[in-house]
C-alpha cells in the first residue's frame, strides 16, 4: 500500500493547524464581544462552557505532542532529583558527637554540607559514617546513579520521539508496505 507523500504533508499540517484553530475558536467563545465579564458572571452557554474545541478539537488532536512534553518533564525530574540525591548523599543514622565525646546518633543527611571531602570520591567514608541502614551510602549511590543514567536514557528517547512525532505530523513520512 504507497500513500502520497503529498497527501500525507497536507493531512498533518491540515490537523495541527486545525487543532490549534479548534482550541482558539472555543476560546473566543467564552469572552463574547471580547467581554470577560459574561463569562465571570456565568452567562455562556453550557456548550460554548463544555469546552469540545479546547479538549475535543484541540487537545485530543495534539495528544501525542503533549504526552512527549509530560515524558519530557518526568524524565528531567528523575535526572535533577537523583542528580540532588547524590551530591546530598543518603539519609541515615550518623554520630554527631560534640568535643565532649557523648555519643549523640541522629537521622539525617551527614555528606550534605561536607564541603572539603566528596563522598563519591571518598571510599573510606561510605563504611563509616552512616550506622545504619547497612551499606547505605552504596545503595542510595547504586540505585540513583542507575536511576540518572535511565532518566537520561529516557530524556533521550523522548527527544526522539518528539522529532519523530513532529516529523510524522508535519511532514507525515509515509513508507511503502
Amino acid at each position: 500500500m504507497a500513500c502520497s507523500r503529498t497527501c500525507s504533508r497536507i493531512l498533518g499540517l491540515s490537523l495541527g493547524t486545525t487543532a490549534l484553530f479548534a482550541a482558539g475558536a472555543n476560546m473566543v467563545l467564552l469572552f463574547p464581544n471580547w467581554d470577560v465579564t459574561y463569562l465571570l458572571r456565568g452567562l455562556i452557554g453550557k456548550h460554548a462552557m463544555l469546552g469540545s474545541g479546547l479538549w475535543g478539537g484541540g487537545l485530543m488532536i495534539l495528544t501525542a505532542l503533549l504526552s512527549s512534553g509530560l515524558a519530557m518533564l518526568g524524565a528531567l525530574i528523575c535526572f535533577i532529583t537523583s542528580g540532588v540525591a547524590l551530591k546530598d548523599g543518603p539519609f541515615c543514622m550518623f554520630d554527631i558527637s560534640s568535643f565532649n565525646q557523648t555519643q549523640a546518633w541522629k537521622y539525617g543527611y551527614p555528606f550534605k554540607d561536607l564541603h572539603n571531602r566528596n563522598y563519591l570520591y571518598d571510599y573510606s567514608l561510605w563504611n563509616s559514617v552512616c550506622l545504619e541502614p547497612f551499606k547505605a551510602v552504596i545503595w542510595h549511590v547504586s540505585f540513583f546513579s542507575a536511576l540518572l543514567c535511565i532518566s537520561l536514557l529516557q530524556i533521550l528517547l523522548v527527544v526522539i520521539n518528539f522529532f519523530n512525532t513532529l516529523l510524522d505530523l508535519f511532514c507525515s513520512l509515509c513508507e511503502k508496505s
